[in-house]
């Protein structure tokens, strides 16, 4: 059987690698954590991140890197944004030019501003390269629900070659060549859950969100079309489709996060509560820095970077939003 690699194993990892093995691919998954391969491959089961799914048998968990990667057809990035770089550099030595490198991941490099695509071009500028994105939770996609996704990538062939490996029965892959629309609006709309979860730590109600969320819609087409892409990608399953699942559903991380903070949680004990990575809280603030460069009004990005990092009250950035100065709604025509 071929073989796919994954890099990464906590929930969208195993939810990833349940379904490819449930099509019959031998996955193997890299983790750093060596308690964690030998627990996972012992029980069957990740009970940290996927609790109550079981591990097919053609799933094997290793911390070495050389030995998951060796002979996979593709390279799937499910570790945290901030961590991309340093598992490719690590990686590097094992992958050949034939592997197609799929991200899953959805954020911006910290220190740099990039795109996970744009640090996968500068680490391994000779593989070909896509973005797996859309509504798409670990917990129902590793209980086999019915979810659909898109994947994006600059060479469509490229694009049908990752549909082909991922689509099944539960899992419904469209393809899209807008690679830098699919990344954007899979990392944006995290700040806008964030948004909605603390509209709901506040106890506001279906109101507040739904405005938040058309609105928040709204602002990221502004950013992305700025970026170079398409503002028809963000009517689609990665903009408006991912916004819907991550700001009402309490699998959102980065809602629940949200939610903490609207109760008078500081952020530090936010995520500690949740205890997995809350990619919106770096997104907001390099989208922060972003529309700034690109002279791109953000309003609701800006209220929430001024509650994570400037101390900001909850209910004075609520009050300053909704004060701003009037204006027409259609005051651009990118949706």
């Amino acid at each position: 059987m071929e073989k796919i690699c994954i890099l990464g194993a906590g929930s969208w990892g195993s939810a990833l690698g349940i379904l490819l093995a449930k099509k019959g691919y031998d996955v193997d998954m890299w983790s750093l954590d060596k308690e964690q391969c030998e627990s996972v491959n012992r029980t069957r089961e990740n009970v940290d991140f996927l609790p109550g799914v079981v591990f097919p048998n053609n799933i094997n968990l290793s911390n070495d890197l050389g030995v998951s990667v060796q002979g996979a057809k593709a390279v799937v990035l499910a570790v945290p944004s901030q961590a991309v770089r340093s598992v490719l550099k690590s990686a590097k030595p094992f992958i050949t030019r034939e592997q197609v490198i799929v991200n899953v991941a959805k954020g911006f490099e910290k220190e740099t501003n990039l795109r996970i695509s744009q640090v996968c071009k500068q680490e391994l500028p000779e593989n070909n390269f896509a973005v797996l994105s859309g509504p798409s939770h670990a917990e129902e996609v590793g209980r086999d629900m019915p979810t659909t996704v898109v994947v994006a990538a600059e060479d469509i062939k490229v694009a049908e070659l990752v549909q082909d490996i991922f689509i099944s029965p539960k899992f419904r892959v469209y393809t899209n060549e807008d690679l830098i629309g699919v990344e954007l609006g899979g990392t944006l709309k995290n700040i806008i859950a964030f948004g909605a979860g603390i509209s709901d730590g506040l106890g506001y109600g279906d109101n507040t969100k739904a405005a938040l969320m058309t609105r928040g819609i709204r602002e990221i087409v502004r950013l992305g079309v700025a970026m170079g892409a398409k503002a028809t990608t963000f009517s689609g399953l990665s903009g408006i489709g991912d916004l819907i699942v991550t700001c009402t559903s309490m699998h959102s991380r980065n809602r629940r996060a949200g939610i903490l903070v609207g109760q008078g949680k500081t952020l530090d004990e936010a995520l500690e509560e949740v205890k997995m990575v809350v990619e919106g809280v770096v997104a907001t603030e390099v989208a922060y820095e972003i529309s700034k460069k690109y002279d791109i009004d953000m309003p609701i990005t800006r209220e929430i970077f001024g509650v994570l990092y400037e101390g900001k009250d909850v209910k004075k950035s609520v009050i300053d939003l909704m004060l701003r100065s009037r204006t027409h709604e259609m005051e651009d025509l990118s949706i």
